[in-house]
């Protein structure tokens, strides 16, 4: 039998938890053209998961896959899709991924398996031990009940420190469509958790003593990582940073590269002050402080340091230091996260003494890291929060819930901006209790589904920020105009797509981005300034046509798609180019099998498709036009009611916006009336028996219906 090629680790693992029965398949024969991650997932969703299946559904599968190039050398590698069908999506559910970041998908390559693939339903609690070749199934019921915190701590001890516990809480166990599975502590995939809890399986530990083979030259590829470590910015990809210095031509007080020299981590034993080159490699985790950067400058003195991923200098996940949130409320002084997550108690409030960046703010968001972490409770990017306020201020919640139930809520501390609500209100929501619970733990879905709320309540109010499908826009018109909207119609949870925000929100003088535009995608015009919007073309329908593709490509190869593409960098000697062949090279050396950026980037489009074909088959439905890729009625309106393409306004028309989904479709190769992909587009990607497929159902445009 030939060598598994690099950066596979060459088995992926199934378990039956019906059965109990533990086997493995060849990863490159079955899987290899699907690359890992969401690839994988589509994949067998696709083959073994019938039309119809409910998230909960025994016969539904969850599947845990890394990339090619996870847990490699390459910086920024250590993502895990988590694929299922997506118990919050409304009003039906859909194929969905999560996606956590942490050092899971690294001790899975190393234990020899490049995906998980769950399925069944354990009919007692189990635990899933993975050591190598070993893996076994263990008995859980002395951890059901229990939060992830004591998950993590419990199997670790029985495994070993160099172990990595991937787990779910009680809003998991409880069946919570808004639950998590979180590892390595804080990092975390949304909305998957539930369908863990309804297969019985509270957590995944795993040991892994290999490694991941490298096939192409060793000093190539060195040499490739120093260039990537080289073109690196903050967070995000910011690549100039926040403030003015000698040592970089252009600033941006939007960057999230905070490392200022003379900051210090006030709270590292001893504090560290930044000093030096602000573009030194071996000091990048100093760019970025997610904790400053949501917070503000009095989060510094409460800085122990950046954590994060596999192979990753960004270390996005800043963990703090607040000694005041254990005497008032008996949590530990110590937590860490990122963007939303670090924000999750601070969003309930609309108001807080000291501000929004205050210091009762700060103590907030500690509250909301030790109850939501341990509960394993998903914030669907801020919409759970942003629901809350609605129904309280709006006084639904008054009049949906008994007189009883709505009086046990201590609204009194709601209302004074008192983190202590948090410890009525998280549990309530995590454990499932009382009505309120019940309909707020499965997202936005339990408004609309349960108490009957139009969805038009939501999709008219610019404060709530939804979208669609009961979730919420990510990095949409207000970053990216038509490109922006067009990516977020396209997925079945929010649209988690960063390759477009990435590149616009960079901190380069727009005159710059421009000429890179022009470069990487053919034109200079694919670009606006944020806020400053023209009317569609077919270059920003192509770059939009792009964005999804790297985002696909980085859910399947491993690599994060909130630091990625790296088509822009800090280096003026490069007149601020990174590379947008990066992805291509990295695949080529790792696994020994040369691809261009176009043929790769086909295989990004072949995985899309997929995904496209799904949604399809799974609705029902072939008019994705009308039926999926919708557009909330705010994106349509200006509160001050300035026109469409007004600087200052994010304001789309719906003349142009027809237009922009006209252009996208046709450079997808779908039709335009429908926009669902046509045989010769299936065919095109490799996906010839797809297509029949869904012609057999009528779910393919043209003569083939």
């Amino acid at each position: 039998m030939a060598a598994t090629p690099g950066g596979f680790s060459g088995k992926v693992l199934r378990v039956d938890l019906s059965t109990g029965k533990i086997s493995t398949q060849d990863t490159v024969d079955r899987y290899g053209d699907v690359l890992g991650g969401t690839g994988i997932g589509y994949q067998v969703l696709w083959e073994e998961v019938p039309a119809g299946t409910g998230p909960f559904d025994p016969a539904n599968k969850l599947v845990f896959a890394t990339g090619v190039l996870a847990g490699t050398g390459v910086p920024c590698n250590g993502r895990t899709a988590v694929t299922t069908i997506f118990p919050t999506c409304w009003p039906q559910p859909l194929v969905a991924s999560g996606h956590m970041g942490g050092q899971f998908a690294a001790k899975l390559k190393y234990a020899g398996y490049d995906a998980l693939i769950i399925e069944g339903r354990s009919e007692k609690p189990v635990w899933l031990f993975i050591r190598d070749k070993r893996v076994e199934l263990r008995g859980a019921a002395h951890l059901w009940g229990a939060g992830i915190r004591r998950a993590n701590l419990e199997i670790s001890q029985e495994m070993g420190a160099d172990c990595v516990v991937a787990a779910i809480g009680q809003a998991g166990e409880k069946l919570a469509p808004m639950a998590i599975v979180a590892n390595s502590l804080s990092h975390s995939a949304g909305g998957v958790g539930g369908v863990m809890g309804s297969k019985n399986l509270k957590a995944i530990g795993v040991q892994g003593s290999g490694a991941v083979r490298i096939a192409g030259d060793k000093d190539e590829w060195e040499q490739l990582i120093k260039f990537h470590l080289s073109i690196l910015g903050g967070n995000n990809q910011h690549v100039v940073p926040s403030f003015p210095t000698p040592q970089s031509e252009y600033y941006n007080p939007g960057s999230r590269w905070l490392g200022e020299p003379g900051k210090r981590w006030g709270a590292a034993q001893p504090p560290i002050e930044i000093t030096g080159n602000i573009h030194d490699l071996n000091r990048i985790a100093f760019r970025t402080n997610s904790a400053a950067f949501f917070l503000g400058e009095g989060a510094w003195q409460h800085t122990v340091r950046g954590n994060g991923c596999t192979a990753c200098p960004i270390r996005c996940h800043t963990i703090v230091k607040v000694p005041s949130v254990a005497a008032k409320y008996g949590i530990r002084e110590i937590a860490q996260n990122t963007c939303v997550g670090l924000l999750f108690g601070r969003s309930f409030f609309k108001t807080l003494p000291g501000g929004m960046k205050g210091q009762t703010a700060l103590e907030a968001c500690m509250v909301g890291m030790h109850l939501a972490d341990d509960l394993g409770l998903w914030c669907n990017y801020g919409q759970l929060q942003r629901d809350l306020q609605k129904l309280y201020h709006d006084g639904l919640l008054k009049a949906k819930l008994g007189s009883a139930e709505y009086a046990s809520i201590p609204w009194d501390k709601y209302e004074a901006g008192d983190p202590a609500f948090l410890f009525d209100i998280l549990p309530r929501i995590g454990q499932r209790r009382g009505e309120l619970g019940q309909v707020l733990s499965q997202g936005t879905a339990g408004l609309f589904g349960q108490w009957s709320i139009p969805e038009e309540t939501w999709t008219q109010d610019h404060n709530t920020l939804y979208w669609k499908l009961g979730h919420p826009k990510h990095h949409a018109n207000e970053d990216d105009g038509q490109c922006g909207v067009i990516i977020n119609t396209q997925y079945n949870r929010d649209a988690q797509c960063h390759s477009h925000s990435n590149f616009v929100r960079n901190g380069l003088p727009l005159e710059v981005q421009k000429r890179l535009a022009a470069e990487i995608w053919g034109s200079p015009d694919c670009v606006d300034g944020v806020g400053d919007y023209t009317p569609m073309n077919l270059h920003k329908a192509r770059r939009a046509r792009w964005s999804l593709v790297r985002k696909e490509l980085h859910d399947s190869l491993g690599l994060c798609n909130w630091m990625g593409p790296w088509v822009a960098s800090p280096l003026k000697s490069r007149g601020y180019l990174g590379d947008d062949s990066l992805e291509s090279k990295f695949y080529s050396l790792a696994t020994g099998r040369k691809l261009g950026r176009e043929e790769l980037d086909r295989m990004g489009e072949r995985i899309f498709t997929l995904h496209r074909a799904l949604t399809i088959r799974d609705m029902g439905q072939m008019n994705m036009r009308a039926r999926h890729d919708q557009v909330p009625g705010w994106v349509f309106e200006d509160p001050a009611g300035a026109p469409p393409f007004s600087k200052g306004s994010i304001r789309m028309d719906r003349g142009d916006m027809a237009k922009a989904m006209d252009l996208f479709y046709k450079v997808m190769g779908w039709d335009k009336t429908t926009g669902a992909p046509t045989q010769e587009t299936y065919s095109r990607l490799g996906l010839r028996e797809v297509g029949q497929s869904l012609r057999a159902k009528k779910l393919v445009p043209g003569d083939a219906a």
